[in-house]
């Protein structure tokens, strides 16, 4: 099975870019199945109903999120009927939506995918190491694949949780800091990891905001309202190729695409 993992769409731009270089990467790679993160989708900041729609029609056919899966009121509408978008599952319980799933690819493959958000320097949710270890036995009896998107800020996070999980969960992908890292590998136990997949957003910007703007917000410590960057266009990602009958990874290659 191949699955290829886009990096934290930001704002129309890394809408457009999905659009753009998606076909292309599922041809190349032949991609069984495509997973995005879309919590920056709608402005850079949230996500829609129809912004959802759109990221399904380009290809992808599920959507991790993170901290920001909340800013637009309008996805508390629909993502408790969306089983395609997940939200963190270490949110409290009674929280709307769903943090795990298990998911059929259009050849037939079967994989299961765990949203979790991390801690350090970020919202104080659920651990995410204690969640794991209390449900990640009853998640592989539901599938020997296991894809996890862990949304954090820390890297020394997010490299402890893949260590902690190494050859059982099949893939731990970093998001968050939309800056793409260049330590992919495959750990010992046989679990792909990479601490950040990177941005498929707006090339010259700060993670995806104007520049100016972030530039004016440090100089001055004053509240600035942050707007998506205008210009180029470009998609970071991670191709995982996995064997199903083990849920353990074969390789792990990053993509970065741009114009």
């Amino acid at each position: 099975m191949t699955i290829f993992f886009a990096g934290d769409i930001v704002g129309s731009p890394g809408r457009k870019a999905l659009r753009e270089y998606l076909p292309g990467i599922v041809s190349k790679y032949n991609v069984d199945f495509v997973i995005a993160n879309g919590e920056n989708a709608a402005g850079g900041f949230g996500i829609t109903r129809s912004i959802a729609d759109q990221i399904f029609a380009a290809g992808v056919h599920l959507i991790t999120s993170g901290n920001h899966i909340w800013d637009k009121k309008d996805v508390l509408g629909f993502i408790d009927s969306e089983p395609r978008l997940l939200r963190p599952a270490n949110y409290p319980y009674g929280v709307p939506g769903l943090g795990f799933g298990v998911f059929v690819t259009p050849t037939g493959g079967k994989l299961g995918v765990l949203n979790l958000a991390g801690r350090v320097f970020m919202p104080a949710i659920d651990c995410p190491f204690q969640y794991v270890m209390k449900n990640m036995d009853r998640m592989l009896r539901e599938t020997k694949v296991l894809v996890i998107d862990f949304h954090a800020e820390a890297t020394s996070e997010k490299i402890a949780f893949a260590r902690m999980v190494d050859g059982r969960a099949t893939a731990v992908i970093g998001t968050h800091t939309h800056v793409q890292t260049a330590d992919e590998r495959l750990l010992p136990g046989g679990t792909a990891y990479i601490s950040d997949a990177g941005m498929t957003g707006p090339v010259e910007s700060v993670i995806g905001t104007e520049p100016d703007i972030i530039i004016d917000k440090f100089l001055t410590q004053l509240p600035r309202r942050f707007e998506v960057a205008k210009g180029p266009r470009r998609l970071d990602g991670v191709v995982l190729n996995l064997d199903e009958k083990t849920g353990r990874a074969l390789e792990i290659q990053r993509v970065s695409l741009s114009k």
